[in-house]
């Protein structure tokens, strides 16, 4: 598949590949299989991990990768675990060049299963880290400029993914507006307190607080009491 040559493209292309139904735990499948279609990957995964050591693979493309991603758990090494910790995208172009030294169990079984290019993208938002999308490539090669950004794009819709999974009485189409109106307003009015906080938009705000109900694991609706009760500040 040819990448489109410029970001609102991108942005386009993946919204036709997501958009065709709500968000349920099929979309995650479908934003790995829409990875491997846009980055002419072989395979993509997306695994759910928290800072305390829980770890799961949440979805992938295909059986291999879900292979492929499970041995990162397995093992306890990869670039899966590596992209997490240090917050920021593990791109290896080639897994035969200096990736047994890194990862000297995974890296040959990750080829033995026919991987030879892996390219890890953190999913998180704020200070809340949620996960990893992997995409899985059986040639070596770097991403170029074009598929790089489409790669960040599709992160950033795993996330937006991840969050309204999270909170399942939110519609795909109608986000935070789903909610009934007592629970509509109490949420604005949080969302202009974070807005202040943290100095971002009213928008950022709401994803800010929808990242941190998913990293607590609590609902969002009580989330946005505590704040406006103020027994919560985000920019601690």
């Amino acid at each position: 598949m040819t990448s489109p040559a410029g970001g609102d493209e991108h942005d386009a292309l993946v919204r036709r590949l997501l958009d065709a139904q709500p968000v349920d735990a099929g979309l995650l499948q479908r934003i790995c299989l829409a990875t491997v279609e846009a980055l002419s990957a072989s395979g993509s995964g997306i695994s759910v991990m928290t800072a305390d050591g829980m770890r799961g693979v949440c979805a992938t493309s295909d059986p291999v990768s879900e292979r492929v991603e499970e041995l990162q758990f397995i093992l306890g090494e990869g670039p899966c675990i590596d992209a997490f910790a240090a917050r920021r995208p593990i791109l290896t172009a080639d897994l035969s060049d200096g990736a047994d030294f890194r990862w000297p169990v995974y890296t040959p079984a990750a080829r033995d299963a026919g991987v030879r290019a892996v390219f890890a993208f953190p999913l998180q938002v704020g200070a809340a880290r949620l996960g990893v999308m992997d995409v899985f490539r059986d040639r070596v090669g770097p991403l170029t400029g074009t598929e790089l950004q489409l790669a960040f794009t599709l992160a950033e819709l795993t996330v937006e993914a991840l969050l309204n999974l999270q909170q399942g009485d939110i519609s795909a189409g109608d986000g935070a507006m789903a909610l009934d109106f007592g629970r509509r307003a109490e949420l604005f009015q949080a969302q202009g307190m974070v807005m202040v906080q943290l100095g971002v938009s009213i928008g950022e705000a709401l994803v800010r607080i929808r990242a941190y109900a998913f990293a607590e694991n609590r609902r969002l609706e009580d989330v946005a009491r505590d704040i406006v009760q103020r027994r919560l500040r985000l920019d601690g």
